[in-house]
């Protein structure tokens, strides 16, 4: 599946991101706790150059909280870029952000420099919500529908540090295909820009392997099912989303799972491990160099 989801605000943001850095003194980035890599954007690789980051780990109520911790360990590896962990319901230790980004400029603060910051994350993965609380008012609006921030805005914070609001982006061309896939399990992109069923078997396959027992125990399944197709069958019928000719109705299952998968009714699941995306990453390499080979073909003709 190929998922392309790209509304034209966000394609007008991207370009007012790229011309705002070279402004900015230090980047928040937003990311969904579950799917460190997947909800990570990655033109902000190409554009930060050497502007320190603040990672922050939203939903982690949600996701597995040893995975979280690998993820911390392991982002903050990369040199000017610390991570913090949070849920948007912990307002003090979101708070702890402000504080973060006058450490990690210390010539700034010193001086009495204001420090220029930049919020992004994509979208449904709390940075409205994170933005309302570190101004200590509604400024931002809130919604569990993707894409709800349409345009940029600054806000000044306490501390000398103004903030600069971005849309949430999603970038145009989902090269990894597990990322988009995970990015629409997750709610990041709408239901409308793909098939539930599809997205809920590769979420279920994922689980097979990774949290057995937590689907197990959710759907009550006296067999657990090695094959995502037969558990999501086994699912459907547990919960009733039967046809006529009691025949599994495979979209309503999936959507039925995806709702509770989202709400974290199964418990708290990570989707992703810094090993599978280290994988993912040579594999968009080659993705990249095939469409460069083919590209320079074209030009030869």
């Amino acid at each position: 599946m190929q998922i392309q989801w790209f509304p034209g605000h966000m394609h007008k943001a991207s370009k007012e991101i790229k011309y705002a850095l070279p402004e900015i003194d230090l980047l928040i980035e937003i990311l969904d706790a579950r799917i460190p890599y997947s909800s990570q954007n990655p033109m902000l690789a190409s554009l930060r150059g050497d502007k320190p980051v603040i990672r922050v780990l939203t939903k982690t109520d949600l996701a597995d909280p040893e995975v979280t911790k690998k993820w911390q360990d392991f982002l903050e590896l990369e040199q000017g870029v610390k991570t913090l962990a949070v849920t948007t319901q912990q307002p003090e230790k979101i708070k702890q952000i402000i504080d973060l980004c006058a450490r990690m400029l210390p010539e700034k603060t010193e001086a009495n420099k204001v420090i220029r910051t930049m919020i992004m994350g994509i979208p449904n993965v709390g940075k409205s919500t994170i933005i309302n609380i570190l101004a200590g008012r509604i400024i931002a609006k809130t919604g569990n529908e993707p894409a709800v921030t349409k345009q940029q805005q600054k806000i000044n914070l306490r501390n000398n540090i103004i903030l600069s609001d971005t849309p949430g982006v999603l970038w145009p061309n989902l090269e990894n295909r597990h990322g988009g896939y995970r990015l629409a399990v997750t709610g990041a992109i709408k239901d409308t820009a793909f098939q539930h069923d599809d997205i809920a078997l590769f979420a279920l396959d994922y689980l097979i392997k990774a949290y057995p027992e937590l689907v197990q125990k959710r759907y009550q399944l006296d067999d657990m099912p090695t094959e995502s197709t037969a558990l999501l069958e086994a699912i459907g019928r547990r919960r009733g989303c039967l046809r006529a000719g009691k025949q599994v109705d495979m979209d309503k299952a999936a959507k039925l799972f995806l709702t509770e998968l989202r709400a974290g009714t199964l418990g708290q699941i990570s989707l992703e491990l810094p090993e599978m995306m280290l994988v993912e990453m040579e594999e968009v390499a080659l993705i990249r160099e095939e469409k460069a080979a083919k590209k320079a073909a074209r030009r030869r003709k």
